[in-house]
């Protein structure tokens, strides 16, 4: 799935979300396929799930509106690089949660969890992770939830950078497609029955 385009900039205050869904990944077909890339993954299997299209631009990012038994879902991958998530989360935050980030969820991947495993988090520490360092930044706070997608650690002395923009093998590939899924699947029980539920099921 190639994330990218040309998004508007649209800031104004909407709907208020129930859950805004942000799948971390870097733009560009030759970023499609890399462990980086498995948040943005989540989203597009979601958006495809719901008969959406990624086409609706709030500031810097791609995003579509979607109803799960009545619950608005807003489902977003950021248009711009990893490291500068956080100028495409902003603005979503600030129309459809700006009163809570509470219900925002960043779906990432994770060094720090075996290949394939994936962990619901509220709120705590960024592990390293320039995406969810700049929402931070962004946001002045770190309490919004968290769907982790391992893809576990590099070998030898490769570089964790190297890492995570490198496309994985079969094996680990195979696992990332069922992460992928269950972790879609988690951003649908955080929509319905909310993080201890998730947290509950998933960790």
């Amino acid at each position: 799935m190639r994330f990218g385009g040309r998004p508007g900039a649209g800031h104004g205050r909407g709907t208020p979300a129930d859950l805004v869904a942000v799948g971390l990944a870097n733009p560009g077909s030759e970023y499609d396929g890399t462990r980086h890339n498995v948040g943005g993954e989540v989203v597009a299997l979601l958006v495809e799930r719901h008969g959406a299209r990624l086409k609706r631009a709030v500031g810097r990012a791609l995003s579509a509106e979607v109803r799960v038994d009545d619950r608005l879902l807003v489902l977003a991958v950021p248009a711009t690089f990893m490291n500068l998530s956080g100028e495409a989360v902003a603005p979503l935050v600030r129309r459809y949660c700006p009163d809570d980030v509470g219900r925002l969820v960043v779906v990432h991947d994770e060094l720090d969890l075996p290949a394939g495993r994936i962990k619901v988090k509220v709120g705590g520490g960024l592990a390293g992770h320039n995406g969810l360092k700049s929402i931070k930044a962004h946001l002045h706070t770190d309490a919004f939830l968290r769907v982790r997608i391992g893809v576990g650690k590099p070998p030898g002395r490769q570089s964790g950078t190297d890492y995570v923009l490198g496309r994985p093998g079969k094996a680990d590939r195979t696992e990332l497609d069922i992460a992928v899924a269950d972790a879609a699947d988690a951003v649908e029980v955080l929509l319905t029955d909310g993080p201890q539920a998730a947290m509950n099921r998933y960790n």
